[in-house]
């Protein structure tokens, strides 16, 4: 009895799973994680049910073989007490149910062979003819054969294709190549069930200035060290902010402003990165980074924009609709924003997790970048080739992009952050209560002291020494016994001692971090070494595999170039009799505080509010021309540039059309051709302006040579950062192949660039006069 009902119990599941599973398999839609499973074809389904049957036949046979050797006298010898007899039912009986089951397997067969004929029949171009596709040979897809024959040797490497419907057949991979991907043409018999077109998209709803910061710090969440000191720093800053934003919407006098979605991943922060700021926010480590990250979320807050704050990878690809699986498929449905504000870090997650969809909307991507990345780095292929490839660079996204701290090149967009800003009665307690005696060291971590003890020791003589160094159980021993430490300070103690002191003192590291605009704004003066030679990648450890070439000459480049003297010495501590009198000059000196408006709450406001208006890199530009494609009417146009007056540079042409639109306005545009050992930042510098690497396509025509009479035996259209420019010994002009190549950075002896320069707002460097 067991025997028989085993068999029934087998054959009835086998019917279920076979059969009944396949015709009530669950569509897409039922579970995000569900494989679709579709109705097999009537040659699979009767296959199935013959192997059935034949199971059937072969249990038939075996229970014969059972029935002869029971009346077999050896089947019996020594078994008798373990199996007896009257346990077995008679085999005629057993074979009488076998022939029974197999009857009605039969039965169903040929029902089913029935509806599956009728089906066919009826719906021979449905979605039913899922394995007889053949693959399109469309010239306009021609990466269409090779995609699918991955597809076919790779389609279950990543769970997300199975979500999208893929199981194995031509016409899942078909299907998937064309209507989730884009490298397959639509399948013709597909038309009749594409989906109604989307509804248009609701109107802009228009920005308005906030007047509350409460609502962003529930935004920012909470469960780290860094997001704790992230809120605090708003919260000080809160007053400052919303008179700015007051200040600002006067300015723009009702403008209109559509409201961004925004989405802001702060990259460093995720577990997956390894969040080592977090840890050190308690133990002097670097805060340069947050402080700017809580500077742009305030900004992006108070300018009236729509946003989502995420620190960690699972709530990145929420936010997002990243499919299950490994990130090799497109996202579900289109970005729900407008703008995404990462680091490198994000970066990465967002390529690793957004597939092919990550190619599509990085135009929307704004990267923080503290030191920036120059676009020889930026071009992957040209930083392969050239020898500029690092570990932080090669994202081919247009270099304005990249947001920094500091201006360091116009290649990038410079974000910055703010400094506490002082009133008139602020600035006059603080002239008042200034100790001339009194010095501090910029410096948290005992590392940056180590060594310094003969700069230590000359200011020892004339000034009383404080420092803020971290220590957990003793005095940190790079510290000599001579100098006052009070250990980590909080933000508001920090300032406090600040604006006590005369001196902020710099021993060459951090590079470039915000106490410096802090220590000046409270009235100090800031002493930091000269570098000889420069720091750079190519001598100094710190600046190795970072995506820049540039040559830092001091502790501060902004400092030294933007602020200098009587705010800012710069002196060779190597030398230290120069060392010594900078010293006592320095404290004769009076100076008042001094914040740069670019580093106020409005300025940035102002800053970020341009940018959004104003920078879109989803609208491609038509890439510069080479010779052999110019058509005579092309050759033919006018320059829209004419000499200047005194003939020295080239300006836009007053006759010339202007498009409306063009940010910066070309009202700005100077053209002057660079020294040997120049680059364009320093070339514009030096005539009081800003390189600016948007108008680049203006220069990038044989006929601006001619304009500023430079001749040229050849002219070759070329990858090179360096572009366009001219060798002048031998005659040589050079055109720039590669849009995202044109750079204000960079020099070499050979050759002299065409620069294009333009005006700056006082104060705001990043802006031209008009680009408000």
């Amino acid at each position: 009895r067991i025997f028989v009902l085993g068999i029934g119990f087998f054959t009835l599941c086998f019917l279920m799973t076979s059969l009944g599973g396949q015709f009530s398999a669950k569509r897409l839609g039922d579970s995000p994680f569900t494989i679709r499973t579709e109705v097999m074809g009537a040659l699979e389904s009767r296959g199935v049910l013959r192997r059935m049957s034949d199971m059937l036949e072969m249990l038939m046979k075996r229970m014969d073989i059972l029935a002869r050797l029971e009346n077999s006298t050896d089947f019996h010898k020594g078994d008798e007490a373990r199996f007896p007899l009257d346990r077995f039912q008679p085999a005629a009986g057993l074979m009488e149910r076998i022939q029974a089951i197999a009857q009605n397997v039969s039965d169903i067969a040929i029902k089913v062979d029935q509806i599956l004929r009728n089906s066919l029949l009826n719906g021979k171009v449905v979605e039913g003819r899922r394995d007889q596709c053949e693959v399109p040979r469309d010239p306009k897809f021609p990466d269409c054969a090779g995609k699918v024959e991955w597809m076919r040797a790779r389609w279950t490497s990543d769970p997300c294709y199975a979500f999208f419907g893929v199981d194995g057949t031509e016409c899942s991979f078909l299907i998937y190549l064309s209507e989730v991907e884009w490298f397959c043409p639509p399948l013709p018999w597909r038309n009749r069930t594409a989906a109604l077109p989307s509804p248009p998209p609701l109107p802009r709803v228009q920005a308005a200035f906030r007047s509350d910061l409460a609502r962003l710090l529930e935004l920012i969440g909470t469960g780290k060290e860094s997001l704790s000191f992230m809120k605090k720093r708003i919260r000080h800053l809160a007053q400052q902010w919303l008179l700015a934003a007051r200040r600002l919407e006067q300015k723009l006098k009702g403008q209109q402003r559509d409201q961004k979605h925004i989405l802001i991943h702060i990259g460093f922060l995720t577990e997956e990165s390894g969040d080592v700021f977090s840890p050190r926010v308690l133990k002097g480590g670097p805060l340069g980074e947050m402080v700017q990250w809580a500077d742009i979320l305030a900004a992006l807050f108070l300018l009236g924009h729509s946003l989502r704050v995420t620190v960690s990878l699972k709530e990145l690809q929420s936010h997002l609709g990243v499919p299950p699986g490994r990130g090799n498929c497109p996202l579900t449905n289109p970005l729900p924003f407008d703008l995404i504000y990462t680091d490198y870090h994000g970066l990465q997650q967002m390529k690793q997790h957004m597939g092919l969809s990550f190619k599509k909307y990085r135009c929307r991507v704004r990267v923080i970048d503290t030191f920036g990345t120059e676009p020889a780095y930026n071009h992957e292929e040209y930083a392969t080739l050239r020898g500029y490839r690092t570990n932080w660079g090669y994202w081919n996204l247009q270099p304005t992009q990249f947001m920094t701290m500091f201006p360091h090149t116009p290649d990038n967009s410079f974000m910055g952050f703010v400094s506490e800003e002082l009133n008139k009665t602020e600035k006059q307690f603080i002239k008042s209560n200034k100790v001339s005696s009194m010095a501090v060291v910029y410096g948290k971590e005992a590392s940056i002291w180590k060594g310094k003890e003969k700069f230590l020791t000359i200011l020892n003589k004339y000034m009383e020494i404080h420092g803020t160094v971290y220590y957990e159980t003793q005095r940190p021993p790079e510290v000599p016994a001579f100098v006052k430490n009070h250990g980590l300070l909080p933000q508001h103690e920090f300032q406090q001692l600040l604006r006590k002191a005369k001196l902020f003192i710099g021993f060459g590291f951090p590079y470039e971090g915000p106490a410096p605009l802090e220590a000046i704004a409270n009235g100090c003066v800031f002493l930091q070494a000269r570098f000889n030679p420069p720091h750079s990648s190519l001598n100094h450890e710190f600046f190795r595999g970072k995506p820049t070439s540039r040559e830092v000459s001091s502790q501060h480049p902004y400092a030294e170039d933007f602020i200098g003297k009587p705010h800012v010495w710069t002196v060779d501590y190597n030398n230290s009799e120069e060392f010594e009198a900078a010293i006592k000059t320095i404290m004769r000196t009076q100076v008042d505080p001094y914040l740069p408006y670019e580093y106020t709450c409005e300025g940035m406001l102002e800053r970020i509010h341009a940018y959004i208006q104003h920078q879109d890199f989803c609208t491609t530009l038509s890439p510069p021309l080479p010779p052999k494609a110019k058509s005579p009417a092309m050759q033919s146009l006018p320059s829209p540039l004419a000499l200047s007056p005194n003939a020295t540079h080239l300006v836009w042409s007053p006759s010339a059309s202007r498009d409306p639109r063009a940010w910066p306005p070309v009202d700005s545009l100077q053209v002057w051709v660079s020294e040997t050992r120049h680059a364009c930042t320093e070339t514009c510098r030096r005539h009081g302006l800003v390189c600016e690497p948007t108008f680049f396509r203006f220069l990038n025509k044989k006929e601006v040579f001619l304009q500023l009479s430079i001749t040229c035996d050849s002219t070759e259209y070329e990858m090179n950062h360096l572009y366009p420019a001219v060798a002048e010994n031998v005659h040589e002009c050079y055109l720039q192949k590669e849009p995202l190549l044109f750079s204000c950075a960079g020099y070499n002896t050979k050759y002299r660039r065409l620069c294009p320069c333009r005006d700056y707002r006082k104060g705001q460097v990043a802006l031209c006069r008009d680009c408000l």
